[in-house]
Protein backbone atom coordinates (compact mmCIF):
# COMPACT_ATOMS: atom_id res chain seq x y z
CA UNK A 1 0.00 0.00 0.00
CA UNK A 2 0.87 3.57 -0.29
CA UNK A 3 1.66 5.59 2.45
CA UNK A 4 1.68 9.56 1.94
CA UNK A 5 2.96 12.06 4.45
CA UNK A 6 2.05 15.72 4.34
CA UNK A 7 3.60 18.83 5.99
CA UNK A 8 5.37 18.38 9.10
CA UNK A 9 4.83 14.92 8.76
CA UNK A 10 6.64 14.69 5.71
CA UNK A 11 9.41 16.94 7.11
CA UNK A 12 10.10 14.79 10.21
CA UNK A 13 10.01 11.11 8.45
CA UNK A 14 11.80 12.83 5.37
CA UNK A 15 9.81 11.00 2.43
CA UNK A 16 7.19 12.71 0.50
CA UNK A 17 5.61 8.90 0.21
CA UNK A 18 6.52 5.28 0.31
CA UNK A 19 5.24 1.83 -0.54
CA UNK A 20 4.78 -0.53 2.52
CA UNK A 21 3.89 -3.81 2.72
CA UNK A 22 2.02 -3.84 6.14
CA UNK A 23 -0.10 -7.11 7.82
CA UNK A 24 -2.09 -4.18 10.06
CA UNK A 25 -5.76 -4.61 10.23
CA UNK A 26 -6.34 -0.69 11.32
CA UNK A 27 -4.85 2.50 10.72
CA UNK A 28 -3.73 2.55 14.48
CA UNK A 29 -2.05 -0.60 13.71
CA UNK A 30 0.06 0.86 10.82
CA UNK A 31 1.38 3.44 12.82
CA UNK A 32 2.33 1.38 15.30
CA UNK A 33 4.20 -1.08 12.63
CA UNK A 34 6.06 2.76 11.42
CA UNK A 35 6.97 3.42 15.16
CA UNK A 36 8.60 0.35 15.81
CA UNK A 37 10.68 1.61 12.47
CA UNK A 38 12.98 4.33 13.16
CA UNK A 39 13.16 7.00 15.77
CA UNK A 40 11.93 9.66 12.98
CA UNK A 41 8.69 7.72 12.57
CA UNK A 42 8.74 7.41 16.47
CA UNK A 43 8.74 11.38 16.38
CA UNK A 44 5.99 12.28 13.39
CA UNK A 45 3.45 9.57 14.67
CA UNK A 46 3.86 10.46 18.76
CA UNK A 47 1.20 12.64 18.77
CA UNK A 48 -1.68 11.17 16.61
CA UNK A 49 -4.17 13.56 18.41
CA UNK A 50 -2.45 16.63 16.15
CA UNK A 51 -2.97 14.02 12.98
CA UNK A 52 -5.66 13.28 10.69
CA UNK A 53 -5.79 10.50 7.80
CA UNK A 54 -7.43 9.55 4.81
CA UNK A 55 -8.00 6.12 3.29
CA UNK A 56 -8.04 6.26 -0.47
CA UNK A 57 -8.59 10.31 -0.46
CA UNK A 58 -11.49 9.84 2.05
CA UNK A 59 -10.97 11.36 5.78
CA UNK A 60 -11.42 8.36 8.29
CA UNK A 61 -10.44 7.66 11.80
CA UNK A 62 -7.46 5.92 13.28
CA UNK A 63 -9.52 2.66 13.69
CA UNK A 64 -10.38 2.26 10.70
CA UNK A 65 -10.20 -1.39 8.87
CA UNK A 66 -7.05 -0.89 5.89
CA UNK A 67 -8.65 -4.32 4.16
CA UNK A 68 -8.95 -3.38 0.24
CA UNK A 69 -7.02 0.42 1.09
CA UNK A 70 -4.53 1.49 -1.35
CA UNK A 71 -3.79 4.38 -0.58
CA UNK A 72 -2.71 5.98 3.49
CA UNK A 73 -1.90 9.59 3.83
CA UNK A 74 -1.18 11.22 7.03
CA UNK A 75 -1.60 14.89 7.50
CA UNK A 76 -2.21 17.59 9.86
CA UNK A 77 -5.62 19.13 10.57
CA UNK A 78 -6.12 22.05 7.87
CA UNK A 79 -7.57 25.86 8.79
CA UNK A 80 -8.91 27.82 6.44
CA UNK A 81 -8.08 31.52 5.92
Amino acid sequence: MDVLYFAWVRERIGLPKETVDTRAATVADLVEELKAREERYRLAFADISSLRVALDQELAEFDAPLDGVREVAFFPPMTGG
